[in-house]
């Protein structure tokens, strides 16, 4: 890469999370990857769709069904794309998570992959609490007005 080339700007983006759910508080987490993960996602081979958090036992929180699909110049040191990968926080934020998530109805959604100036790989997620489908309807009619009244 050039001196004059600037990296491109990773932002992967789960759309479909904001239709479903509610946000009630967001963060930013670091993961643990493993070798050609990174490139991968700065190839933009990322799936945010079907991902949720849990808590092991030892406190700590993981990220399930995100898809990090295998680097095409990966050789057999290639990573599994489905694994379960590691979120850190920092302990009163995995404190007040731990907390919350208790509470019937809300969990734990990714929101955004992004890449740092410095390279490094986070996540942003959202403690998160379903939405009825009359929210949804609600939430529909809202856009569609905001886009018709800005077209005029």
């Amino acid at each position: 890469m050039a001196k004059d080339d600037k990296p491109a700007i990773i932002n992967i983006k789960n759309r479909r999370a904001s239709h479903e759910y509610t946000f009630l508080a967001k963060y930013d987490a670091g993961v643990m990857l493993q070798g050609t993960e990174i490139k991968s996602i700065r190839d933009g081979n990322v799936n945010l769709q079907d991902g949720y958090c849990l808590f092991h036992t030892d406190g700590s929180l993981w990220i399930h069904g995100v898809r990090i699909a295998p680097y095409s110049l990966g050789t057999y040191n290639n990573h599994d794309a489905m694994r379960e990968r590691k979120l850190l926080l920092n302990k009163r934020e995995l404190k007040q998570l731990a907390g919350k998530s208790v509470d019937q109805g809300l969990t734990i959604v990714p929101l955004r992959l992004f890449v740092t100036d410095r390279g490094f790989a986070k996540i942003e997620i959202a403690l998160a609490q379903g939405k009825k489908l009359f929210d949804k309807r609600n939430d529909l009619k809202e856009k569609a007005q905001k886009r018709d009244m800005e077209r005029l």
